[in-house]
């Protein structure tokens, strides 16, 4: 069930819509994906750090999320060989580039992002 966006920077991505939302968007726009589980404590802690970091890059990257037990998308947890929740992976061009795991602050995603020089 698609649920409304959840900001002009912020989308749900699932098995079914990933190709077309994520890996042929990012070849005309940086995305990160976040997977995350509802179970998973360190995925909510992570969210509002993930939220303030996207709105404060204003656009030059945009954030889908995926929560891997709803429906079939835990294959695309196993397609990307996660390890662990939540998981953050930034692809540009249709391919991964960087991914981080865990809870991070928010000026650490903010610069982890503006680290990837390449894609900007």
């Amino acid at each position: 069930m698609l649920k409304p966006k959840q900001s002009e920077f912020i989308f749900e991505a699932h098995l079914d819509d990933f190709e077309e939302l994520v890996i042929k968007a990012s070849d005309s726009q940086v995305i990160l994906v976040d997977f995350w589980a509802d179970w998973c404590a360190p995925c909510h802690g992570l969210t509002p750090h993930l939220t303030r970091a996207i709105h404060d890059l204003e656009g030059k990257v945009v954030l889908g999320k995926v929560e891997v037990d709803e429906g079939e998308n835990m294959k695309l947890a196993g397609h990307y060989k996660l390890r662990g929740f939540p998981t953050v992976i930034l692809f540009h061009n249709g391919e991964e580039k960087a991914r981080f795991t865990g809870i991070k602050p928010t000026h650490w995603i903010h610069d982890w992002v503006m680290e990837q020089g390449e894609i900007f």
